[in-house]
């Protein structure tokens, strides 16, 4: 038990030394890609030191859920690598210890790892998170540093668009500028042509200071002429004229409320607060949509706009259609009776009522009035659909508002969860491959984190657009992944050759019947000579087999292979001959004789598969003629 002790202490210890280094490239790495995302917004603002320090370490603290997975399946990749290639994985598992249990102490400290990147997501990143908006914010408001170029019209003022020919670097002198002041309007532009100048900043830093030297100001004036050609403008010449412009190059911290309703800057609390508060406010938007699609829309013969009387004479009197109920309606009027408005009553007082065919009203009408009917309809249907598009949009809004809300949620789940499953890819992967240091470890972790990258990039990004469930977006890398981690450990406890090229190699070489060449070398150190006397007469067997075997297999056409293929019988006569031949080589191996040696290499190594039976052929008369070549060197020493 005490061994098992020291063994954790030391896989723990291997494994912390090498984190803590991978850490730190991780969270570079990352902050690389930050930097290059963001530098637009930082170049030219002249930004003091302190700020920039200030939005480097709060992006750095929102990086570190991302980097730890990273960290961690490189130092899984690189300790085990590094403990297979010295062999101390083969002492601890011929000591008896299983893969499983010298990964036990690191899975639990993978879990503990999980645990922390949840906490630090939760609690510390929103906090960061807010601060890192609000500091971009700020930045984005600053203005940027005035750096006016030669030759070129420079539009870093506002509203003021400024061309200087030539300065001077050296005294900060600006010579032959040209200077379009816009603010108060472009009708009143004020063109100022000065032969030199001079440019400095005000002591609050708010505005700035030009000096004119020797030029002209040219200002339109407001006149009422029709022609142009005769606007009438002003013009001022000066020795030295002083230019005031509004120019605040001070950083000042923007509002953290305004960057409050970014998920990024919520906990897991926060966010299903805002999902319940946005899914109940979808719910009264539905249902008063729905409200007035019943009254305006769906219940068309209750609107307000079509309850109109129609007066259609018929030659006996008129019928007054109306709507009461919902249910279409007309009174019949008798001309004897023209000023009763409500036509015949019933004995209690009542109006006779009769449903009247839409249709048929609509087909009595003039062709005037039913274009009119027909485009006062249309109108309708237009500012109902626009209305209804609005309200669409709206909701398309909120919903996807929610959708991402959730998915940060379940992002920091899997965040989570990504380092207990990059672990069980690294470490297995590691024993596998055998192979320490930053080389192979390397390569292989920056390609299964760009996996796992795209992977969840693209899960979020269809999760935001409602293509697929968020959790199934957010969950595709874990489900992808899981599954591979698995496999590798399984492989790993078992002493898989999944990685060992020469297997691949091997297989390959028999699935396209690649010939192979012997290599025989002398030795260094024989114990027993081989026996000639005995081995002569076995060459000869071998020989004749070879040839018996050429006569009763002949050469076969090419649908005669495919049979064989599909028949696939094994052949106990050829795998005779296989046996004899390695056998005959292995004992003639040692030899001392260089000559015997070459005519070994002369040996193919044959090819049992049915489809190679054509080279077979080649292959055993190479044999045959190979063994009377030894059995002659042999007579002959």
């Amino acid at each position: 038990m005490r061994v098992i002790k020291k063994l954790d202490i030391y896989v723990l210890k291997n494994f912390l030394t090498l984190f803590a280094g991978t850490f730190c490239i991780s969270l570079f790495v990352v902050m690389m890609q930050f930097l290059w995302k963001y530098v637009d917004e930082l170049v030219g603002k002249g930004l003091p030191i302190d700020i920039l320090a200030k939005f480097f370490g709060y992006a750095a603290l929102t990086l570190v859920p991302l980097a730890l997975p990273l960290a961690i399946l490189l130092a899984s990749l690189i300790s085990f690598g590094n403990m297979g290639e010295r062999l101390e994985l083969l002492s601890i598992k011929a000591a008896g210890v299983s893969l499983f249990r010298t990964l036990r102490p690191l899975a639990i400290l993978m879990v503990i790892f999980a645990g922390i990147s949840f906490y630090f997501q939760d609690v510390i990143a929103p906090k960061a998170n807010t601060k890192v908006l609000q500091l971009r914010m700020s930045i984005a408001m600053t203005s940027p540093e005035l750096d006016i170029p030669e030759g070129v019209f420079y539009d870093g003022i506002d509203n003021v668009n400024l061309y200087v020919k030539h300065k001077n670097k050296d005294t900060g002198m600006l010579y032959d500028v040209i200077i379009y002041n816009l603010r108060d309007g472009l009708d009143n532009a004020h063109i100022i042509l000065a032969d030199s100048a001079d440019l400095e900043t005000s002591a609050d830093e708010k505005y700035l200071v030009l000096s004119l030297y020797s030029g002209n100001q040219y200002e339109s004036m407001p006149s009422t002429a029709l022609r142009t050609q005769f606007v009438p403008y002003r013009r001022e010449t000066f020795l030295r004229k002083q230019l005031l412009i509004d120019f605040d190059t001070s950083f000042q911290n923007a509002d953290s409320a305004d960057v409050s309703t970014s998920a990024l800057t919520k906990n897991i609390q926060g966010l299903m607060h805002d999902i319940d508060s946005i899914n109940s406010h979808i719910d009264s938007i539905g249902l008063s949509n729905y409200n007035d699609m019943r009254r305006n829309v769906l219940s068309v013969r209750g609107r307000e706009d079509v309850q109109q009387r129609v007066l259609i004479d018929n030659g006996v009197g008129k019928k007054i259609v109306r709507e009461e109920n919902n249910e279409v309606l007309f009174v019949r009027a008798d001309k004897s009776d023209n000023n009763n408005s409500q036509g015949k009553t019933k004995g209690d007082g009542q109006s006779e009522k009769t449903k009247v065919d839409i249709d048929s009203v609509f087909h009595k009408m003039e062709s005037t009035d039913k274009e009119n009917v027909v485009r006062a309809a249309v109108q309708a249907i237009q500012r109902q659909q626009s209305e209804l598009e609005f309200r669409s949009s709206y909701i398309k809004d909120e919903q996807k508002t929610v959708r991402r809300y959730e998915g940060q949620i379940w992002n920091e789940i899997t965040m989570a969860l990504a380092c207990i499953v990059f672990f069980f890819i690294g470490a297995p992967l590691g024993a596998i491959i055998r192979k320490g240091g930053l080389g192979l470890p390397v390569v292989v972790s920056v390609v299964i984190f760009i996996l796992y990258y795209i992977i969840n990039t693209g899960g979020t990004k269809m999760s935001r657009e409602g293509t697929v469930p968020v959790w199934l977006g957010l969950w595709a890398s874990t489900i992808v992944l899981a599954p591979l981690g698995v496999f590798f450990t399984v492989k790993s406890n078992n002493d898989s050759v999944v990685f060992n090229m020469d297997t691949y190699r091997n297989f390959f070489i028999r699935l396209l019947g690649i010939p192979q060449h012997r290599h025989i070398v002398r030795k260094e150190v024989i114990i027993d000579d081989p026996d000639y006397e005995a081995i002569v007469p076995r060459l000869n067997v071998l020989a004749e087999e070879c040839r018996n075997y050429r006569k009763s297999h002949p050469r076969l056409f090419q649908w005669q292979l495919m049979l064989l293929v599909v028949k696939n019988e094994e052949d106990k006569k050829l795998k005779y001959i296989n046996e004899e031949l390695e056998a005959i080589v292995d004992e003639l191996s040692n030899s001392k004789d260089r000559q015997l040696l070459l005519y070994l290499n002369e040996f193919p190594i044959l090819r049992t598969s049915p489809r190679l039976r054509n080279r077979l052929r080649k292959e055993l008369r190479t044999v045959y003629k190979t063994c009377e070549k030894i059995t002659n060197h042999i007579s002959e020493i």
